[in-house]
């Protein structure tokens, strides 16, 4: 099974980029993301993505922290496109699970982008809350989890044994932190990694072999040092 890449960007000229790559299967945002590319209205804002991103799929987050609100949310971004995910924490900011939004976006055929999930028991949870049919990406943040000192691979691969018997589950590596995680992800048959553009960049030029690399690193240092006018 080949991993998808998906591009994890809310820029727009980095959105019209990675589009016309075909290593770019599809995209992820979030509302940081969304702050950080200068959104000022996130409907209008994120409508200019879609023009530029019209087939590949695409996750927007619900931004509420109530159930109701957060349903609401979750079936306005929906009909915004027909390739967008609605983006759904897995808790609100009180740690509740968002139980009931899971179950009635899902209910309702929304296309689900489950985040902010770290645990194999987390994932468990969400697919007792879901039916065999409509799509449901489950992000997990490995990066995240890694900077915390703990090793995140075991969970991820457990969370990958458990959603094989849903047809319509994928699961994602999020919070990448080097292209390598690209390789590992397929080892493991992770279904898709989301990648920041300078990654997926790097990615793109795998294939070098270490005497290149030998030879690249010394005459990057010895430009350096003849530009510096070191002495000794």
């Amino acid at each position: 099974m080949s991993t998808k890449i998906f591009c994890d960007i809310a820029d727009l000229s980095s959105i019209k980029k990675f589009n016309k790559k075909t290593i770019v299967k599809g995209f992820t945002t979030n509302p940081s993301l969304m702050r950080n590319a200068g959104a000022k209205n996130y409907k209008s804002y994120s409508k200019q993505i879609l023009k530029i991103c019209k087939n590949k799929p695409i996750s927007f987050e619900v931004f509420a922290d109530e159930e109701k609100s957060m349903i609401e949310q979750g079936m306005k971004i929906n009909s915004w496109g027909k390739n967008v995910y609605v983006k759904v924490p897995i808790v609100n900011s009180r740690n509740e699970l968002t139980k009931g939004v899971i179950k009635e976006l899902n209910r309702k055929n929304i296309k689900l982008n489950i985040t902010a999930v770290y645990t194999s028991k987390q994932v468990e949870k969400i697919l007792k809350l879901i039916n065999n049919k409509t799509k449901v990406i489950i992000s997990i943040f490995v990066g995240r989890a890694s900077d915390s000192g703990k090793d995140p691979l075991p969970e991820l691969i457990r969370s990958i044994k458990l959603a094989k018997r849903f047809k319509n589950v994928n699961i994602l590596w999020a919070s990448v932190r080097e292209p390598y995680n690209y390789m590992y992800a397929k080892k493991i048959g992770c279904h898709i990694i989301t990648i920041p553009p300078s990654i997926i960049e790097k990615i793109e030029k795998f294939g070098k072999t270490f005497d290149q690399l030998t030879i690249e690193t010394v005459k990057t240092f010895l430009q350096d040092s003849k530009k510096s006018k070191f002495k000794i």
